[in-house]
């Protein structure tokens, strides 16, 4: 049986590499409510066609309509028994959607057992080393080489070592956009991680500082040293 997982972390946090890397692991598959929102703009399903008629019409996508693609995602063959679920929920009315969801595909045994998931692992960092970690991102405006003002400097800024293209730092990485997304993270996922915590969910917080394998090795520790 596979294992059933949600992944949180603010952004820079390196959620994204560690939630492909425990899909390996797992072989489980990685879901991200960003690919499967792209994956219906794509399809010409019912579903599909409302989503694209919200962002067409440049509209924020409702919570009801996110739920619906989660849930059709979920029920999908490949997922029936384990998934790493990132990016949702993001919000309370979400969170207890899903929990609507897992309760209708888990089984009886597992429901009576409270487990619908197996952990919430949340990838914790400091806010400013998160916030240096960004801020720092140059990317080459020619050739997207990418480096960092102290992580992976150019051999002579503002220069690409590849092409010799000009360093650009994008607008997503300045140090204001940077603070303003760390706080909106911070806002919105504090009550979902409280709403886990009141009602039983397995919430295993792992320090997210230090090298990809390193951070690897805590998320897989918390996960199986329960």
């Amino acid at each position: 049986m596979g294992e059933k997982l949600l992944l949180f972390g603010p952004p820079g946090v390196g959620k994204g590499t560690q939630a492909v890397r425990l899909s390996a692991a797992l072989r489980v598959p990685h879901i991200s409510t960003g690919d499967i929102l792209r994956a219906s703009l794509q399809s010409h399903t019912p579903l599909g066609n409302l989503v694209r008629s919200y962002v067409e019409n440049g509209k924020l996508v409702p919570d009801e309509t996110i739920v619906d693609v989660v849930r059709e995602r979920l029920a999908e063959r490949d997922a029936r028994e384990g998934f790493v679920l990132d990016g949702f929920p993001r919000t309370v009315s979400q969170a207890a959607a899903l929990a609507d969801i897992l309760r209708g595909t888990a089984l009886q045994s597992d429901v009576r057992a409270g487990a619908i998931v197996d952990s919430v692992v949340v990838l914790d960092a400091p806010t400013e080393d998160l916030v240096l970690r960004l801020s720092g991102r140059r990317i080459c405006e020619s050739c997207q080489t990418s480096y960092h003002v102290t992580g992976r400097p150019p051999k002579r800024a503002g220069t690409c070592d590849r092409c010799g293209g000009t360093l650009i730092q994008r607008t997503d990485d300045a140090e204001e956009t940077v603070r303003f997304r760390q706080q909106d993270y911070l806002q919105k996922t504090q009550p979902v991680i409280d709403y886990f915590l009141q009602n039983g969910w397995p919430v295993r917080v792992v320090d997210a500082i230090g090298d990809i394998d390193q951070i690897f090795g805590r998320v897989y520790a918390a996960i199986f040293w329960r």
